[in-house]
C-alpha cells in the first residue's frame, strides 16, 4: 500500500514540474512540448485567395457552371469604403469590398493589456485577422466577399431614442444577380440582423446559394496565460452532434472532423471569454465546412439553398451575427446550445449548474468575490460528512503514527514483516488506509468544475472583490492571496499524518511549495476559491482532530 501511495505521489510530483517547466518556457516566449509552434504571420491583407466555400450538395441546389464558382481575388487598383457605427455597447466597422464586418469593439469591456482602450473581437491589421462574410455560389459569376459594393447612405451612430441603426450595402449586377445586404445593429444587443436580398436581373430562373463565414488566424487571444489553457478556434453546434470544437491544427492537416449537413445549427469562433456565431435559427437545409484559406487563416461557416428566383423576381434570407461576450444565460436564449460556447470541457454537466448557483449568490451579495466564497461554503457543507470521514481517517493515521515510526525502524530489514505488521495495527486500530483518499475523490470532480466555471465565466473579467483585489480574473497584484494559500496548504500538511517513508514525507512538503508556484500567475477569483476552500477543511480537520484527542 505504501509504495503504491509514493509512486502515485510522484508521477503527480514529476508531471507537476513538467508542466510548471513547460508553462515557464511559455511565459518566457520558448516554445511549448505540448502545444503547436509559435503562431505563423497572419497572410498579408489582399493577399490570401477568396476562400469561398464549394456550392454544397443540397436539395434543390444548382451547381454553377464549371469554373463559375471559382475564388478570383479582387481586381488590381480596386479601392473600398469604410464605414464605421456606433451603438451604446459596439463600435463596428464594415467595409464595402464585400460588405463584410471587419472590425468590432465591445465598448463594455476594457482590454486586458490598455484599460483605457476596449475589446476588440473582429479585426483586420497586421497582428490580426479575424472578420465575418457572406456571399453567393451556385451562380456563375455570382457577388460574393470579394465583390466591391456600394454602401448606401444613412446614419452612422445611435442616437438617444432610437433603438437601431442599419447600416446598407448593395452589388453590381454579376452573373445576373444583385446582392443586397442589411446590417441591423440594436441598442444593449450584441446580436446584429443581417438580411440578404438576392436580386434576380437575367433573363432565366436561378438558384443560388448563400454561404455566411467567419475567416480568423490561428494565433492565440493577445495576453493569453501560459499557466492555463483555454479553448480558441472554430465549433459547431447540430441537434444530432451537439457542439464540436475544431482544432485549427486539425484543419491545417486535413482531419478537422465534424457535422457535415443538418436542417439546424449553428457555427462560431470561440476565444476565452468572446465569441462570434452565425445564427438561423429556423429549420432549414444547411451544410458545414471548416477549411484553411491561406497560411494561418481559416474559416468556418454554412451554405444554404435558396428558394428558385424568376427573372426580375427577388428572395430573402435573414441570418443572426453575435459578437459578445459569452455570458451564458443571454447566449441560451439565443439559439440551441449557443452557451456551450463558454467551454467547460468534460465537467459541463456539473460546471452549468454550478455557475446558476454562483449567480443567484451574487444576485443576493451584489458581487463575485464573496459568491466565490459563499458558494465554497456552500460546497463544503454539502460534503461535511464525507470530508469528515476523509479527516477522521486522518486523524486516527496521525494518532498511531509514532507507533508505525517505531515499528518502520525496528524491522527495516524486513520489509515483508514490516508490511504486515502495519496492516496489524490498521486492523486493531479500525484504521482503513484508502479512508482518507475516497472521500477526496468524490468531490474531486465538483470542485474541479468549479474551477472550470471561474476560469471561464467573462462575469469575473474586471470585477472587484475588497481592497486590492480590483479584478477577479487578473493575478493579485500583490501576490497576498497566493501567499495566503501556500501557509494554508504547508498548515494542511501539518494537520495531516507525516507518511511513513521519509521521502514521502519530504514530498508532502514540497508539493504544496511546486503547485502554489502556478498560483502566483492564476487569476485572483480562482486563488481566492482554493484558498477558502484550503481554510473550511484546516477549520474541520483541526476540529477533528480535538475530538480525537490529537496533539499537534
Amino acid at each position: 500500500m505504501t509504495d503504491i501511495r509514493r509512486t502515485v505521489l510522484w508521477v503527480v510530483f514529476t508531471m507537476s514540474l513538467v508542466l510548471l517547466w513547460d508553462g515557464w518556457q511559455k511565459h518566457n516566449g520558448h516554445p511549448s512540448m505540448f502545444s503547436p509552434t509559435a503562431p505563423k504571420p497572419v497572410a498579408a491583407a489582399g493577399s490570401a485567395p477568396a476562400g469561398l466555400p464549394a456550392p454544397a450538395a443540397l436539395p434543390g441546389a444548382v451547381a454553377a457552371a464549371p469554373g463559375g464558382a471559382a475564388p478570383t481575388a479582387p481586381a488590381a487598383g480596386v479601392t473600398s469604403e469604410k464605414v464605421t457605427i456606433s451603438t451604446d455597447v459596439v463600435k463596428a466597422t464594415l467595409d464595402s469590398l464585400g460588405g463584410s464586418l471587419v472590425r468590432v469593439e465591445l465598448l463594455k469591456h476594457k482590454d486586458e493589456a490598455d484599460p483605457s482602450g476596449n475589446v476588440v473581437v473582429l479585426d483586420r491589421s497586421a497582428q490580426r485577422t479575424y472578420l465575418a462574410q457572406s456571399g453567393l455560389v451556385g451562380v456563375a459569376g455570382a457577388p460574393n466577399h470579394l465583390t466591391p459594393m456600394t454602401l448606401v447612405a444613412g446614419s452612422r451612430e445611435l442616437k438617444d431614442g432610437e433603438q437601431s441603426l442599419s447600416v446598407r450595402f448593395e452589388s453590381p449586377e454579376l452573373g445576373g444577380l444583385k446582392l443586397v445586404k442589411t446590417y441591423t445593429f440594436k441598442r444593449g444587443d450584441y446580436t446584429v440582423d443581417v438580411k440578404h436580398e438576392v436580386q434576380n436581373v437575367g433573363q432565366a430562373a436561378v438558384t443560388p446559394q448563400l454561404y455566411v463565414q467567419l475567416v480568423r488566424d490561428g494565433n492565440p487571444p493577445p495576453n493569453e496565460s501560459s499557466f492555463y489553457f483555454t479553448f480558441t478556434g472554430p465549433a459547431l453546434y447540430t441537434e444530432k452532434s451537439k457542439f464540436q470544437k475544431i482544432e485549427f491544427k486539425d484543419i491545417e492537416k486535413g482531419k478537422a472532423e465534424h457535422e457535415k449537413s443538418a436542417n439546424e445549427g449553428w457555427v462560431s469562433m470561440v476565444q476565452h471569454y468572446f465569441a462570434s456565431a452565425w445564427l438561423r435559427t429556423s429549420d432549414s437545409p444547411r451544410e458545414f465546412y471548416a477549411k484553411k484559406v491561406d497560411a494561418n487563416l481559416y474559416s468556418v461557416g454554412m451554405v444554404f439553398p435558396m428558394a428558385q428566383v424568376a427573372a426580375g423576381a427577388a428572395v430573402t434570407a435573414d441570418d443572426k451575427l453575435f459578437i459578445g461576450p459569452q455570458e451564458e444565460k443571454k447566449l441560451a436564449a439565443l439559439a440551441p446550445g449557443l452557451e456551450l460556447v463558454k467551454d467547460y470541457g468534460w465537467f459541463t454537466i456539473l460546471s452549468k449548474p454550478l455557475f446558476w448557483l454562483l449567480d443567484q449568490l451574487h444576485k443576493l451579495l451584489g458581487n463575485w468575490g464573496w459568491a466565490i466564497i459563499a458558494l465554497v461554503v456552500l460546497l463544503k457543507a454539502a460534503f461535511y460528512w464525507l470530508n469528515a470521514s476523509a479527516y477522521r481517517s486522518m486523524g486516527k493515521m496521525k494518532a498511531v503514527n509514532p507507533k508505525i515510526m517505531e515499528m518502520r525502524e525496528r524491522l527495516k530489514d524486513k520489509p515483508q514483516q514490516m508490511q504486515q505488521e502495519m496492516m496489524r495495527i490498521y486492523r486493531e486500530e479500525k484504521i482503513n488506509p484508502l479512508g482518507s483518499c475516497l472521500p477526496i475523490f468524490l468531490q474531486m470532480p465538483f470542485f474541479i468544475a468549479l474551477y472550470w466555471v471561474l476560469l471561464s465565466s467573462v462575469e469575473m473579467r474586471h470585477a472587484p472583490w475588497i481592497w486590492w483585489i480590483t479584478d477577479l480574473s487578473a493575478k493579485d497584484p500583490f501576490f497576498v492571496l497566493p501567499v495566503l494559500m501556500t501557509l494554508s496548504s504547508l498548515l494542511q500538511v501539518w494537520l495531516n499524518p507525516t507518511p511513513p517513508d521519509p521521502m514521502q514525507a519530504k514530498l508532502m512538503w514540497i508539493m504544496p511549495l511546486a503547485f502554489s508556484f502556478m498560483f502566483f500567475f492564476f487569476p485572483a477569483g480562482l486563488v481566492l476559491y482554493w484558498l477558502v476552500n484550503n481554510i473550511l477543511s484546516i477549520a474541520q480537520q483541526w476540529m477533528i482532530n480535538k475530538q480525537l484527542g490529537i496533539k499537534h
